[in-house]
């Protein structure tokens, strides 16, 4: 049996600050931080903080109310265009990854 896969990407705000021989690395609008010897290490390691995150969230079914505590609304669909004017280069893309158990041919979704 073939399992389906859904990949999601959230584009969020980040920072990269060095403290002595480590770089720190955040997403202060999430509260999420990460750590590397690198800055590119520190990066790499927040987008698995990050996913790790929302795969948490979202197994423990509050992914809705953490992203409501954070400041986070439902928006409308745009056209492709970037929702806020944060800087290209201060935006940080995490893949999150959802997984369906259930057989292909099973025809009923209730989303």
């Amino acid at each position: 049996m073939a399992r389906a896969t859904l990949t999601i990407s959230a584009k969020l705000p980040y920072a990269v600050v060095k403290k002595g021989k480590w770089f720190i690395s955040s997403c202060p609008i999430l509260d999420v931080y990460s750590q590397g010897r690198t800055e590119k290490k520190a990066k790499e390691n927040l987008v698995e903080a990050l996913s790790l995150f929302f795969s948490s969230c979202f197994e423990r079914n509050v992914l809705d109310e953490v992203l409501k505590e954070c400041g986070f609304a439902a928006g409308t669909l745009t056209t492709g265009k970037p929702a806020s004017k944060v800087a290209a280069k201060n935006v940080i893309d995490v893949p999150l990854y959802l997984f369906s158990n259930r057989n292909p041919s099973y025809k009923e979704c209730r989303a």
